[in-house]
């Protein structure tokens, strides 16, 4: 939870009813805005709280990054008494949030129709594979489905991948939780107009087909097509860090400015102005891959840090490459406390993640470790109401579970 009690979304209370990284992306990035999160979690727990690093089974490294700041409160909503408990909680919640399929929420009596009986201005958020308008709606989607199905693995292999391949981050996931974090605050918004909630719905599909289409529909944005599908300087096999005498640097020359300081600093300034393929942004654009090979060939002559001194001279943009290891020390990281250390009650110390925004007048707070399974079940149940024999009876009836019983 956000132990301060602040950040801009102080006083909202959301039911996390996601698992594994789209929907905890989602929860974490609105617990860390000031929101109360309660993660319902099945008793078995969320299935990432064993995926990873670990030291201790049910909190792996990528549970405890995409947890922090939440309640964990363990409830089976296969039995009666474990779907009456949500219902409770559903009644004074702001948001619900779950990645759920429709028709398992449906069977368990926890669509939005039966929620919006019970609390007229909840907002209630799917975070789906698939629009349910379209023939897909019931597919089961995971990121890497969803990488291939909008064409990520061929990307890949146009790139220059020997054959098709995945990138190395759960990209679908995230970047579709970031799409559920301004679809909750937008629902926010617009309740304060209305007075009531409504069923959003947020789908991977549609979410990462708009991310490629945007670059890569290319010349098929025209009809009749202007040519084939792709964005070319995207594709181009010189697009990488480049190699220099000594190691490897990414550089951006981008503006005429930049070309021009280029020419300049490497002795031909003359270049920009005889040479028709760098001349205009529109020249550079249709013989992208001759520039960038032609790049290529010239950051061989220098060093990195040559080239460095050289970029900065003509306010070039340019980037080292660097390791996990050397992001995790990154100075700017560090002064900003973006990478920061927590002592963790079962896990010790472990390295943390902050928000990347800033706020003037609603500044966020600190955020609690991420909890162990059922930790806050007791104290959540009791603030909904329920007495402690009540909770002793859902316990052992199975309907609920609290953090260190067997």
């Amino acid at each position: 939870m956000n132990t301060s009690n602040k950040g801009p979304l102080s006083g909202v209370r959301i039911l996390d009813l996601t698992s594994v990284v789209l929907g905890p992306l989602a929860t974490l990035t609105l617990a860390g805005l000031g929101a109360e999160v309660i993660k319902i979690e099945a008793p078995e727990g969320d299935n990432a709280r064993n995926a990873g690093v670990m030291k201790h089974a049910g909190m792996g490294h990528v549970f405890l990054h995409n947890n922090r700041g939440k309640k964990s409160v363990v409830l089976d909503l296969k039995r009666p008494e474990g779907r009456e408990a949500l219902l409770r909680l559903a009644a004074d919640a702001d948001v619900l949030i779950s990645n759920v399929r429709a028709a398992a929420m449906k069977r368990l009596g926890l669509d939005y129709e039966t929620l919006a009986g019970i609390n007229h201005r909840l907002i209630y958020v799917t975070a789906n594979g698939y629009s349910s308008r379209g023939p897909y709606a019931d597919l089961p989607a995971y990121d890497d489905l969803i990488q291939g199905a909008v064409g990520i693995p061929w990307l890949m292999q146009q790139y220059g991948a020997p054959e098709p391949c995945y990138t190395p981050i759960t990209l679908a996931d995230r970047l579709t939780g970031l799409h559920v974090v301004y679809a909750v605050n937008a629902a926010l918004f617009a309740r304060e107009r209305t007075g009531g909630g409504q069923h959003v719905e947020v789908s991977m599909f549609e979410s990462v087909a708009h991310f490629i289409l945007a670059d890569h529909m290319g010349a098929r944005t025209f009809e009749p097509p202007q040519g084939p599908a792709g964005y070319d300087r995207l594709l181009s096999p010189h697009r990488r860090p480049y190699k220099t005498a000594d190691g490897y640097l990414c550089v951006l020359i981008y503006n005429d400015k930049h070309w021009r300081g280029f020419f300049k600093g490497i002795g031909h300034a003359e270049q920009f102005e005889t040479d028709p393929r760098f001349s205009t942004q529109q020249n550079r654009s249709r013989n992208i891959r001759e520039v960038y090979a032609w790049v290529a060939e010239t950051m061989l002559t220098r060093t990195t840090a040559e080239w460095q001194a050289l970029l900065d001279e003509a306010d070039i943009p340019h980037q080292t490459v660097r390791s996990i290891d050397e992001l995790l020390d990154d100075p700017h990281l560090l002064a900003t406390g973006f990478i920061g250390e927590e002592d963790h009650p079962t896990e010790g110390r472990v390295r943390t993640l902050g928000t990347p925004t800033s706020w003037s007048a609603t500044p966020t707070g600190t955020v609690d470790p991420a909890p162990r399974l059922g930790e806050h079940s007791a104290s959540v149940l009791r603030e909904a109401g329920y007495t402690d024999d009540e909770i002793e009876h859902l316990v052992a009836l199975g309907a609920a579970r609290i953090a260190g019983r067997a």
